[in-house]
């Protein structure tokens, strides 16, 4: 049964005939986007910020960087955004970043990866293990340790945060303490699983949105060969950093988050699953709207900072 408090924003979304992601260009479905969040997200916490541009391949990224008004060095937590490696960006999501710098007591990067179609695949992940990277050569001059950092991703963002595990794990670094994947992007074809088809209408994301989304990112052969656009697609998913996956029912890319964490689990990674039975795709950014967004984040700074006193 839908959470009523989701029940009530897809009902508000259907009044105002919201329209479908996939019925817009990128650029209006970006501003979309920023303003759905404006309404369902909480306040930025009162934490520090500061902006910094790092080199990328063929390029720069920005990071906007969140540290807790405490004293000492600390964790770092990566956070890449969602958005169908399309919309969204460092400012679309600072409730929930700024939230988790809070909660977590971790130094917090979200990382502005570029966005397609402007920059298609693999721009996105090589932006993301640049960032990764450059936490992991710069801590010191964020306040940060080396030793203790955590990648943090939802949607397409659970994506890079998975490839970033991988991609950490095949080239001897950098060390990663914990993985968390909120209802990420696994799969090379996600209309093979039945939560597709099954909430791919009327759950605020929908099944036209992620072929979309997709053809804007990836040229076809890319995503049938390539485990940078899908992690299902590794062949090998062991000595990876523990994972807290976080699914909600009503969301077609369930079940491929759901088998991404049965393939870690039967590689040796400890996986800690959730499954939110009342909530859809992108719930996890509704702090201000959703008690249940609250909940999860919370659970996830909870397994940020037990991962980060190991």
């Amino acid at each position: 049964m839908l959470d009523l408090q989701i029940a009530a924003i897809l009902k508000q979304a259907q009044e105002d005939n919201a329209p479908d992601f996939s019925d817009l260009t990128p650029e209006d479905a970006r501003a979309a986007l920023n303003y759905i969040q404006e309404q369902v997200q909480a306040p930025a916490a009162d934490v520090e910020t500061r902006d910094v541009k790092i080199e990328a391949p063929n390029g720069t990224v920005p990071l906007r960087i969140y540290s807790p008004r405490t004293d000492g060095v600390k964790p770092v937590l990566l956070y890449f955004h969602g958005g169908g490696f399309v919309i969204g960006g460092i400012d679309t999501f600072e409730g929930v970043t700024s939230s988790l710098a809070e909660k977590t007591g971790c130094i917090v990067v979200a990382v502005g990866y570029r966005l397609a179609p402007e920059y298609k695949f693999p721009t996105a992940v090589e932006d993301s293990y640049a960032a990764l990277k450059w936490v992991a050569e710069n801590a010191s001059d964020i306040n940060g340790n080396p030793n203790k950092i955590a990648v943090v991703g939802e949607s397409a963002g659970g994506n890079l945060a998975a490839v970033c595990a991988l991609l950490a794990r095949d080239n001897s670094g950098p060390s990663i303490k914990l993985q968390v994947l909120i209802y990420p992007a696994t799969a090379p074809n996600p209309a093979e699983f039945s939560s597709y088809e099954q909430y791919g209408e009327g759950y605020l994301l929908t099944s036209r949105s992620v072929d979309y989304f997709r053809r804007l990112y990836f040229d076809q052969t890319q995503i049938t060969d390539d485990y940078r656009a899908a992690p299902l697609l590794a062949n090998d998913l062991s000595n990876l950093p523990p994972a807290t996956m976080i699914v909600a029912r009503y969301d077609p890319l369930r079940d491929e988050g759901l088998a991404y964490a049965q393939r870690l689990t039967e590689a040796g990674t400890h996986v800690m699953v959730t499954e939110y039975l009342g909530m859809t795709h992108a719930f996890f950014t509704m702090t201000g709207a959703v008690d249940a967004a609250g909940q999860a984040v919370d659970q996830v700074a909870s397994a940020v900072r037990q991962a980060m006193a190991r």
